[in-house]
Parts: C-alpha cells; sequence; structure tokens
C-alpha cells in the first residue's frame, strides 16, 4: 500500500527525494497528503470541481513551507476548479495573486528562477487570460459600461499575445496556433455589439 501512495505522490508532483527524508509521523502526514491531492484530481477529472476544493485546500495546508514550487502548483489548480464552480470573481483574484508572485520573485538578484518555474508562469497566466476574458464577457452581459469591463479585456489580449509570442519564439507551433486564437478572440468580445453579444451561448469556463 505505501507503495502505491508513494509512486501516485511522485507522479502527481516532483517530490521524489524530499519524500524520502521525512520519517514516521511526517511520513504519514506526506501519505495524507498525496491521497488529499490525489482525491482532488479524480473529482475534477470528473467535473466535480466545488466537490474537489476541500480536497486541494487540505493539502495545500499541509505542505511544508520549503516546498514552494508545489504549493503553487496547487494553488493554480484551485483556482482553475473555482473558475468551474462558479466562483470566478475569487479564481481572477487567486491568478492575479499567483502571478504577481512568480514575477516579482523573478525580480530579486538573489534567487534563481527553478527549471519548473517558466512553465509554470505560462500556466497561471494563461489561466489569468481565460478569467479576464470570462469575466468580461459577464460584465458586458452586466451592461457595465466600457470603462469597466475594458482593463479586463486588454490585460487579457496582453497576455495571450505574450504567451503567443513565447511559444513561437520556443517553436511550440501548436501552443502559439492556440494564443494566437485565443488573442483573436479577446479582439471580437471587445468590438462585439452588445445584442449580438446577448445571443451568443456563454463559453465554457
Amino acid at each position: 500500500m505505501r507503495r502505491v501512495l508513494l509512486v501516485a505522490w511522485i507522479t502527481l508532483l516532483p517530490l521524489g527525494g524530499l519524500y524520502h527524508l521525512v520519517a514516521g509521523s511526517e511520513h504519514q502526514e506526506m501519505d495524507q497528503l498525496g491521497r488529499e491531492l490525489a482525491e482532488a484530481r479524480e473529482l475534477v477529472q470528473q467535473e466535480q470541481w466545488g466537490d474537489a476544493l476541500p480536497h486541494f485546500e487540505t493539502a495545500l495546508g499541509g505542505l511544508p513551507k520549503e516546498m514552494l514550487s508545489q504549493s503553487r502548483q496547487i494553488r493554480l489548480e484551485m483556482a482553475q476548479a473555482k473558475m468551474n464552480a462558479s466562483r470566478l470573481p475569487e479564481a481572477h483574484g487567486d491568478l492575479k495573486g499567483l502571478l504577481d508572485e512568480i514575477l516579482m520573485e523573478r525580480t530579486e538578484p538573489s534567487k534563481e528562477p527553478k527549471p519548473d518555474t517558466h512553465r509554470l508562469e505560462r500556466s497561471v497566466r494563461e489561466s489569468l487570460a481565460n478569467s479576464q476574458f470570462y469575466m468580461t464577457w459577464l460584465m458586458r452581459l452586466e451592461g457595465l459600461p466600457h470603462s469597466e469591463w475594458e482593463p479586463e479585456i486588454e490585460s487579457a489580449r496582453q497576455n495571450y499575445r505574450m504567451l503567443a509570442e513565447a511559444a513561437k519564439k520556443s517553436g511550440r507551433s501548436s501552443d502559439a496556433k492556440r494564443q494566437q486564437e485565443n488573442l483573436e478572440a479577446t479582439i471580437r468580445l471587445a468590438r462585439l455589439d452588445l445584442t449580438d453579444l446577448q445571443g451568443l451561448p456563454l463559453p465554457n469556463q
């Protein structure tokens, strides 16, 4: 049983070396965190977003402070689950805070980015852009003035543009194509007449 839990935990998060450093009650705690995270991700696969959140929260709360990259990954997945659990404004705020945190750390000369930092930053930026796109859609449907929703869609446009350019530069052609399509969608949303927008189905988050 311990072997199964260990394999599952290592598969879910890159903790292999650190895992073997803990012992006794700490070992059991890590087993439990692995189970909580596995359950959260299984519920996400089943599209039971709201039910997944308590398990994400438990896993996040039990991680040691030094496991910063792993905690950020869980925070990203929590925010993505919130977006699909009708908690878009909260997810939007979480993602913005997470991206700001990652970017701020990059400016600290004493810290070098870990290998997975750029990948995480891309994922957070894309999720934030998605939340900004959906927020704009809802704000427009609510009849809010241009001055309130325009900053959101402009920020989404900039994020998608950065993602598209970075993907193209690194040779990730499929990612570049997808982000370019997202960028074009933000432009259409900003220009779309409200009457036409009201006739469209809400996009999937």
